[in-house]
This record gives structure tokens, sequence and C-alpha cells, in this order.
């Protein structure tokens, strides 16, 4: 067993320690923020921190790193308050994780990372015709974490999109048919195995699978 106390976690190098940190946390989703500026150049971010606040009304948060750089998509969402959220699949890992690369802000990650432009409806914002869970969302708020400058943002789901036939009864999905990834700090990709379900928790009831794996 290895042990960390807040000293020593303290006292590691800068990249150790938001290796060790960002880690920790275990299994994170991936998805594809994309975003517009007043001018309609448009933005796509990888992100691993989203969220659910809520689903009635349907709310949803990520975090955005201290805005004492650029951050194009914190910039954008403040002048043009609508986004698309698109779920990274095993089949897009590489060109999703390359967003993370510093481009200018006049430069679209759509195109540099040979991604394309898909549009629903009156959404304002291109969605990533690649990602086959994708959702459009309106900005909210932004709160702003003192301890550390991180901006929460806080959104509402307006439309989503996906494949008929990952949805479930109860309108569970199952990301797992569609080869949907998770990360392990900020570049270790894995894939997702479906389990299980587990029944309602009660005092007093045993707990049954249901639809349990056999692979």
């Amino acid at each position: 067993m290895k042990d960390f106390g807040k000293q020593e976690i303290n006292s590691l190098e800068d990249r150790d320690r938001i290796n060790l940190i960002n880690s920790l946390i275990g299994v994170k989703s991936v998805n594809l923020i994309g975003t517009t500026d007043k001018v309609k150049t448009s933005n796509l971010a990888i992100i691993s921190s989203l969220f659910h606040l809520g689903a009635s009304p349907a709310l949803f948060g990520f975090v955005v790193r201290p805005d004492t750089v650029t951050r194009d998509t914190l910039n954008n969402l403040r002048e043009h308050p609508y986004l698309t959220v698109n779920q990274v699949h095993q089949g897009i890992i590489e060109k999703a994780h390359q967003t993370s690369a510093r481009y200018d802000s006049d430069k679209s990650e759509f195109k540099e990372c040979l991604f394309t432009e898909e549009f629903y409806g009156d959404h304002p914002v291109p969605f990533v015709k690649e990602s086959l869970i994708k959702f459009g969302a309106k900005f909210i708020r932004e709160i702003k974490v003192e301890e550390n400058g991180t901006h929460i943002i806080v959104c509402e789901i307006l439309s989503i999109h996906l494949p008929e036939n990952i949805l479930r009864k109860g309108y569970h999905i199952d990301i797992t048919q569609i080869g949907s990834v998770g990360v392990s700090g900020l570049d270790t990709y894995l894939a997702l195995r479906n389990i299980g379900k587990l029944s309602y928790a009660k005092p007093g009831k045993e707990l049954e699978w249901l639809d349990k794996s056999t692979t």
C-alpha cells in the first residue's frame, strides 16, 4: 500500500500531481464540446468532466480550467450561449484527442482534426457527424471556483440525437453497444463493458441482477 499525505501530494512535481489526482477519480466519460464564436467560427474541445445535474429540467455541467490563458470554449459560450456535446467512441479516439492541441482561435478543430460539421433543426452550433450519441444544449451560467480559478459551466439540454437501437426498456441508453470509451487521467482511454443492471435498492430486500452479461 502506498500512502500519500497532504504534504506528499503537494510536494510532487506538477505533472506527477496532475496525473495522480486526475486518475484517482476513476473512469470518466469523454465528450467533444462544440461551440462557435460571434463570427460563427466553430470550436471543438475534448472534455472529461461532464456531470449530471438533474432531469427536470434536463441539466448537466462540466469544468473549464482557469481563464488566465485563452479558453475558446468558455469565451465562445460567453458570446454565443449554445453548444453541442458529442460522445467519443473507439473509432474516433485519436482525432478527438487531437482537439486538445492549442490551435489558434481563428482555426476550427472540426477542420484541423478532420471532423464533419452536422446540424439538426434550428440549433445554431454544429454537431460532430462522426459521433453517435450527441445532444444540443444552452449555456445557463458559470460558477467560478475561488479556490483554484476553475469554472463550473451549467447547461440545459435542448435536443438529443442517438441510434434508436441502443435505447433499452425504460429509455436506458446502452452506450456499450456503440463502443463508447472512458478515460483515466488525461490520456489513458478505456473500453467499456456492460456487466449488468441491478434492481432498485430497498431496505431489507435482496438485490438481484437484471439482464446480467455473461461475457
